[in-house]
């Protein structure tokens, strides 16, 4: 995240240890403004702001979409960190079942499920865990889901350059459970595939075979 700006006094953040500018007053500004917006729809849907029960909403529903929305803030260089390693290791690698959640960019209500990511390296292996925060990083913007996917397949691509990426996504839209055709048990799946996946047929239907596997 970029730092700028001057922070508020008596901040002990680590930047503002270091004589550095940091990014809170800026960041105070951006909350502030999102709380004042929130006042306004509450307002025009015809609820007193003032009530008990409404008091800090504004501002707690201001944190929260930042919270969010915190992908925006976030790059795969800084989440991969040199967590990328040499490795003689040529046979698939799967991760099933990392939890996302999103929100739609269309309605700005959520969408949540599950990313399956498997890849081939290419010499090149990268920690577990990093794959769950690329999954993350995405997931937290507003998003479509098969944007997402591909973004997150690209992501692994680029940094990895392995000899194949496969992503596969399965998540629950609430725009089509809480309102619009109100079907509760729709779900949605995408899937990208890249490299070997994309052009070897037996690979692709390894990974989906294991996919299916507890």
């Amino acid at each position: 995240m970029p730092h700028v700006g001057t922070c508020t006094p008596h901040c002990s953040c680590s930047l503002c240890k270091e004589g550095k500018d940091c990014d809170h007053s800026a960041n105070a500004d951006r909350v502030s403004q999102m709380e004042k917006s929130y006042k306004n729809i509450l307002t025009e849907l015809g609820e007193d702001v003032n009530r008990e029960g409404l008091l800090r909403t504004p501002l707690r529903a201001a944190k929260a979409m930042q919270f969010l929305t915190k992908g925006y803030n976030e790059s795969i260089k800084e989440i991969l960190n040199g967590a990328i390693f040499d490795e003689n290791h040529e046979e698939v690698v799967i991760v099933k079942d990392i939890e996302m959640f999103s929100l739609c960019e269309h309605h700005l209500v959520p969408f949540f499920g599950k990313a399956h990511i498997a890849y081939l390296p290419n010499k090149k292996v990268v920690g577990l865990s990093k794959l769950a925060r690329i999954v993350e990083v995405y997931s937290r913007r507003f998003q479509v889901q098969e944007r997402l996917t591909k973004q997150i397949a690209s992501a692994i691509s680029e940094a990895l350059e392995p000899a194949g990426v496969a992503v596969v996504i399965e998540a629950v839209h609430m725009c089509m459970v809480m309102r619009g055709v109100q079907k509760m048990n729709a779900s949605t799946v995408t899937s990208v595939m890249l490299g070997s996946f994309n052009e070897d047929q037996d690979l692709r239907r390894e990974f989906l075979s294991l996919l299916k596997k507890n």
